[in-house]
């Protein structure tokens, strides 16, 4: 029959349990009939079928679901006889509504059958540990102690689970774990034991333990303290640095003037210290980034007063450097900082009894309160209301998001002086 005006081309299946009709619009050509005749045959009969596109040297598994749904999985190989066994695999665990571990038992036999060699198979707790011995002598000290804190606290989470194969473990565990410490747990402690597990299992699915990322679309848990966040005034600051003793009035300096963080601050000694140059130079802990910063007036002066004999190697704030080097962590200097917010009456004085302050350093921060890191948020804040181009802001308190820094170009040193030089004199 000719192609005419309203004329539809159909391919018509019938079986004594169901009837498909499937409609081909556009270009009529044996390619295009066939294709949709197979789909077809797989929804009507339960059969998988091959797909290849062309700029893959791989062929593609389609398969309809319990549930009616198509789906695509790539067999990863280049046989034609292969590829249908193992598409015939996948339509056969997915109809079935097969385990995660059946599924992969289903997956492992052909593997051994069509490749002679065993199918990779770890449970979360071996892979984790073996993750962590490769991956411990990469990273620091500190974040060694992260890593290990954060898989720890996800197989406490997972139960007996974590002694199951890895590919049991679905988004949805990872989600209610995320969702199980968001309530009493700060977002960043959080979010630092997503980052870990989003390692590992990448590493697991490059490895070929797994076939999906259970991490892949599970969002960070939301910030609500940092929506809240807000800068300093003038007033607030010169009212904190009258209550101060002169360790801490050198700290809120440091921190507004270079806009780092308080670990930073806390670890810089008089080496980092150019005055001849006018800079100061740091490695920030948090990006193991290397910041060449400008010294403005107002911070060379307060240098200079302070400075007097002190030799390069010495700390240059030694009672904050003792308590950071000694813990290796901020919690105590957050603490006393808070303290002195508390002082100055700029937030609520914090309870010390873990009775009374469920979670400890890592519980959630009430939305809007201040802290050293606003110091941070307080330098931007002002630079951009006098006007310096955001592109030096953020290379001045070397902003670590990806997504800033490829919207920016180098900044010379001069631009950053300029920045630095619209600071308020404290």
């Amino acid at each position: 029959m000719a192609e005419g005006a309203g004329f539809e081309p159909a391919v018509r299946i019938s079986t004594s349990t169901d009837v498909r009709l499937c409609s081909i619009s556009g270009t009529y050509t044996f390619q295009n009939v066939a294709g949709q005749y197979r789909m077809v045959l797989g929804r009507v009969l339960g059969m998988a079928f091959l797909w290849k596109h062309p700029q893959s040297k791989y062929f593609i598994a389609r398969f309809f679901d319990v549930n009616g749904k198509r789906r695509n999985r790539s067999t990863k190989s280049t046989n034609r006889k292969e590829a249908q066994k193992i598409a015939n695999a996948y339509e056969e665990a997915s109809r079935k509504k097969r385990t995660a571990k059946q599924v992969r038992d289903v997956i492992a036999e052909l593997h051994h059958e069509i490749t002679g060699e065993e199918f990779p198979s770890q449970t979360f707790r071996d892979f984790a540990e073996r993750w962590l011995e490769r991956k411990l002598p990469e990273v620091s000290e500190a974040t060694s102690l992260s890593y290990k804190k954060s898989i720890s606290k996800f197989i406490e989470f997972l139960s007996d689970k974590a002694d199951a194969d890895m590919s049991e473990i679905t988004s949805d565990d990872v989600l209610r774990f995320r969702n199980h410490h968001a309530g009493n747990l700060a977002h960043g402690t959080v979010n630092g034991y997503l980052k870990c597990l989003r390692m590992l299992f990448r590493s697991a699915l490059q490895e070929k333990v797994i076939s999906e990322n259970s991490c892949e679309f599970v969002g960070a848990a939301k910030n609500a303290a940092a929506e809240g966040r807000r800068p300093f005034t003038v007033e607030e600051l010169q009212s904190v640095i009258a209550l101060a003793d002169d360790e801490w009035r050198s700290m809120i300096r440091f921190g507004l003037y270079t806009g780092q963080r308080l670990g930073d601050i806390a670890r810089l000694k008089w080496s980092s210290v150019d005055l001849e140059k006018g800079v100061i130079r740091i490695v920030t802990q948090k990006t193991n980034k290397t910041l060449v910063l400008p010294i403005n007036e107002p911070l060379k002066q307060h240098i200079t007063l302070i400075k007097g004999q002190k030799g390069r190697d010495e700390a240059i704030h030694t009672r904050s450097f003792a308590i950071i080097e000694k813990q290796n962590r901020t919690a105590n200097l957050s603490n006393q900082f808070s303290d002195l917010l508390a002082k100055a009456g700029l937030r609520k004085k914090a309870s010390r009894n873990r009775k009374s302050n469920k979670g400890g350093r890592s519980a959630t921060r009430e939305t809007g309160e201040l802290s050293f890191h606003c110091l941070r948020h307080t330098a931007v804040t002002m630079m951009k209301e006098a006007g310096v181009p955001e592109a030096a802001v953020m290379e001045l308190v070397g902003h670590d998001s990806e997504q800033m820094s490829a919207h920016y170009t180098h900044v010379g040193h001069e631009a950053l002086k300029k920045a630095a030089e619209t600071l308020p004199v404290l």
